[in-house]
């Protein structure tokens, strides 16, 4: 977000290895808190999820020496110094090196727990984890193999994009899927077909978007048209999860509101969250896939046109700001002759540091982003100029938003504030033999 706003690269990610470092914890954060519920309910993969939670705060350890300590070169790396980064690499090396031989010595104690069928709530969550794991390692490997070849014999070589949407890209596909269906599966066993024929109104939104994106953009995008189709399935699954729960439209309205109401938060918060990744995945795909970007030297007067927008150049003017000098421009963005907004993007002079930087300019419906950035003067009257159209950019924030909004909501849930109910045994009748615990 900073990034888009701030530095005018007009995109919203870009696999810089600063943004990497940060992302992996969240990968194996988001593993850890689907395998704790599986340890909650089952007292099943307590040895993994135990792993999961060293792992995760070791990555965070890791980004924290990667930012400071200069080894990565980033825009993100707010500072470089190798005192700093050599105490921070000490500090990694006690914390998970002590982690890791606790672990080695007390992980054979943990029991296995409770059984489970490879098709049940359990072995979705265990295909969930499976998935995020291998997203992390794809990360992991593409920020610091550039870091290993060179230690190795010097050479220097880069990790993009092109690395990324083969390796990581196609781990999330089945597992945006397999969260559709994870919650609808019932602890130890499920029964598959049965839970398919519960997402049939699932499947017919995801063909729905699907089709109306074939119909809306040129081409005939199939893989693109595919992944918004993913996006509805995710989203329109969630809410049938919810609606199922609190028996809407099987049951009178009052019944279905009292139901809602003496659901646990966790329940509305799972539903909050998958529903924000379906929003955000819509965005990230539209964002990635129907992008434009159009750089003009432009002199005050004259236009140009992107995605069926006009863009005027009027000029530019020096303005002085608390601690800043900066050149800005102003753009007027028309469509059809009829006013859309004015853009006043600014390349802006820190004189204490002297340090330039970019601030671009926004105009957003909800729908689409109009981005302008402002280059450098040609020194006669003309300015570089350019237009980003964002599609679906704002979709991400606000998918964003929702899913930490389901995290709150999941915090604010009575087991977590008083505490979750031991696992009794059951009675043992006379002559019998312990039974199991639920």
């Amino acid at each position: 977000w900073w990034a888009y706003y701030e530095l005018g690269w007009g995109g919203w990610w870009f696999w810089d290895p600063v943004e990497n470092v940060s992302f992996m914890p969240w990968l194996l954060g988001t593993a850890l808190l689907h395998s704790a519920i599986v340890v909650e309910k089952r007292d099943a993969l307590k040895v993994w999820t135990v792993l999961l939670a060293i792992l995760t705060f070791s990555l965070s350890l890791m980004g924290t020496f990667i930012v400071r300590s200069g080894l990565l070169t980033s825009v993100h790396a707010f500072a470089t110094d190798p005192e700093r980064g050599f105490f921070i690499l000490v500090l990694l090396l006690i914390t998970i090196g002590g982690s890791l031989l606790l672990f080695a010595l007390r992980a054979p104690v943990l029991k296995p727990g409770g059984l489970f069928a490879p098709i049940s709530r359990e072995g979705g969550m265990v295909l969930n984890n499976l998935f995020l794991a291998a997203g992390c390692a794809t990360v992991f490997l593409g920020t610091l193999y550039p870091l290993f070849l060179e230690a190795l014999d010097g050479s220097k070589v880069s990790v993009g994009p092109p690395f990324y949407n083969v390796t990581f890209v196609p781990l999330m596909v089945p597992l945006i899927f397999v969260m559709a269906l994870g919650p609808l599966m019932p602890w130890k066993r499920a029964d598959l077909a049965g839970i398919f024929a519960r997402l049939k109104l699932a499947a017919l939104g995801a063909l729905t978007v699907a089709a109306i994106t074939l119909y809306l953009r040129e081409g005939w995008p199939v893989l693109p048209a595919a992944a918004m189709g993913l996006a509805a399935w995710l989203l329109v699954a969630s809410l049938v999860e919810w609606g199922e729960r609190i028996k809407l439209f099987r049951a009178p309205l009052g019944d279905s509101w009292r139901r809602a109401r003496n659901l646990p938060r966790a329940a509305h918060g799972m539903t909050l969250a998958h529903a924000g990744m379906a929003i955000a995945v819509a965005g990230m795909i539209g964002a990635s896939v129907w992008n434009l970007e159009e750089v003009r030297n432009l002199r005050p007067g004259e236009s140009m046109q992107v995605a069926g927008y006009d863009y005027r150049f009027d000029g530019v003017e020096q303005i002085q700001g608390p601690n800043y000098l900066a050149d800005r421009a102003q753009i007027t963005v028309t469509r059809n002759g009829n006013p859309v907004a004015v853009l006043t993007p600014e390349k802006r002079l820190y004189p204490v540091q002297n340090m330039p930087t970019t601030e671009a300019a926004i105009h957003t419906n909800w729908i689409v982003d109009l981005y302008a950035v402002i280059g450098d003067s040609d020194g006669r009257g003309g300015w570089a100029v350019r237009i980003f159209h964002e599609p679906l950019v704002p979709w991400i924030w606000i998918g964003c938003i929702v899913m930490v909004l389901g995290g709150l909501v999941s915090l604010s849930d009575r087991r977590l504030r008083i505490g979750a109910p031991s696992r009794k045994a059951k009675a043992v009748p006379a002559g019998g033999h312990p039974a199991a615990a639920e």
